[in-house]
């Protein structure tokens, strides 16, 4: 199957499944192992003695390191050929997991993060240029996408479940030692599975390559370590400052390269461009969701990493149950408003949310807003993708994902990084009665609030009226 194309419609469609599951659960892996760390950050601490400002790069690394490849992991893909780059990048992020749970000093455990996020960052373009190679456009696409991201957005909340759970009953190297096995078998099933296609051949662009990974790893950088010590800080505005110039030297390379990664036609599309924006708006809302509520739970309510791990389940039910709706949502509203109304849901569940206090409950307070906020989550990601993979020519498929996956490795990044300043500041200035912490945690979801809405306003005027229109711009 591998090697021919399916005989009939029936061996496609047997096909598409089997591709569809061996996509899923890679991208679930790499989603899991985002959000796995978060609630084991405590054990890992006090297991290996990271120290406080050292703990935070357990986390830092892999997304320092996912956001400066993404690029070149991802137009390697269409040049080198994408089953060959999927099958390394399965075994890089595997052996750096097996590493990481294996670990005995943080410095091997940074290290191997580092390596991981490389691997991640290969993996998660090419897996979403699969699925965008073995899928029609129209509503056979739209009904796979709609399955990625019930992926994501599951496995990033069922992240937060599984490593409160490791790290009260278990371990918080289990959840990493599992990726080698689950690895193992996807490199079985993709090698039997996935067309043995050779890229578009030719030479990947080396300038461009390290121009961009200096430029997307200098940003990242820079932003993680706002979070740390402020915007003023001289290192912090040096890095972005660089970030930024490198990444416009890449553009102006990517003008005149004869094969770009990135080629700059992506952006002619104004629904393209809305979606690689409303993208990054919804995961600057969302992970800033997962981390304040997390801090709501574990530290003003006083719930364990268990409890506060089993607390994000009843969203992650209902991200499943709206990603499941999604086809015929699609279907009947199309992707722009079923796009609006995950922002809508995802902003009255922040804003709710925000209203919680210590000597509340957790179903009214926590478990009733994220429930609003599950069914954003599911309703979201999926139109989203859609949008932002139509109309490419396979030949560009890598290069789409990869500025798809940008959007949305920087969107977190950014958004959290703005809204921990702005915790931070809310909770020097809380009055001497209130709770500071409860204080910095509801201006931090009032910020991600103003994000999901800054996702709408986006959709509005970039989205809907270009879909009315039918045309570029």
């Amino acid at each position: 199957m591998s090697h021919s194309d399916p005989a009939t419609p029936q061996d496609r469609a047997q096909l598409q499944r089997a591709v569809l599951i061996v996509v899923l659960t890679t991208y679930m892996m790499i989603i899991l192992d985002t959000s796995i760390v978060i609630t084991g950050l405590p054990e890992i601490g006090a297991g290996l003695g990271f120290s406080p400002t050292g703990l935070s790069w357990v986390q830092n690394a892999y997304t320092l390191a996912f956001g400066g490849f993404m690029l070149l992991g991802a137009r390697a893909g269409d040049i080198l050929g994408r089953r060959r780059v999927y099958l390394a990048g399965l075994v890089l992020f595997a052996l750096a997991s097996l590493v990481i749970g294996l670990a005995p000093n943080p410095a091997t455990l940074l290290a191997a993060r580092i390596v991981q996020g490389a691997g991640a960052a290969v993996l998660a373009p090419t897996t979403l240029s699969l699925q965008a190679l073995h899928f029609a456009e129209g509503p056979e696409r739209n009904r796979a996408f709609a399955q990625y991201a019930a992926a994501a957005g599951v496995g990033s909340s069922l992240g937060l479940v599984l490593g409160g759970i490791f790290a009260g009953w278990m371990s918080w190297r289990v959840g990493f030692l599992v990726n080698a096995p689950v690895a193992a078998l996807l490199y079985i099933a993709a090698r039997r599975l996935l067309a043995d296609d050779r890229g578009n051949g030719g030479g990947l662009d080396l300038i461009g390559a390290l121009i961009s990974t200096l430029g997307m790893g200098g940003l990242v950088y820079g932003i993680v370590r706002s979070a740390e010590v402020g915007w003023r800080d001289g290192v912090t505005v040096v890095s972005i400052v660089a970030g930024l110039g490198l990444i416009a030297a890449f553009l102006i390379t990517q003008a005149r390269a004869a094969q770009p990664l990135l080629p700059l036609h992506l952006f002619a599309d104004r629904i393209r461009i809305g979606a690689y924006l409303a993208r990054a708006l919804f995961l600057g809302a969302m992970v800033s969701f997962f981390f304040f509520s997390t801090q709501l739970m574990q530290a003003a309510l006083h719930m364990t990493p268990v409890a506060a791990g089993l607390g994000f389940l009843p969203m992650t039910v209902l991200t499943l149950a709206a990603s499941l709706t999604l086809p015929r949502l699609v279907s009947r509203f199309g992707n722009g408003a079923v796009v609006m109304l995950a922002f809508a849901f995802i902003a009255a569940g922040l804003l709710w949310l925000a209203q919680a206090g210590p000597d509340d409950r957790y179903m009214l307070a926590v478990g009733l807003p994220m429930l609003l906020v599950g069914i954003g989550n599911g309703l979201g990601l999926g139109p989203l993708t859609a949008l932002a993979m139509q109309r490419i020519a396979a030949k560009d498929a890598g290069a789409a994902a990869g500025v798809v996956n940008v959007a949305h490795q920087l969107g977190g990044t950014v958004g959290l990084a703005i809204l921990v300043t702005v915790f931070a500041a809310a909770m020097r200035a809380a009055p001497v009665a209130v709770n500071a912490l409860q204080h910095g945690v509801t201006a931090g979801l009032h910020g991600a609030a103003l994000l999901a809405v800054g996702g709408m306003i986006a959709c509005a005027i970039l989205i809907i009226p270009a879909n009315r229109r039918g045309h570029l711009w």
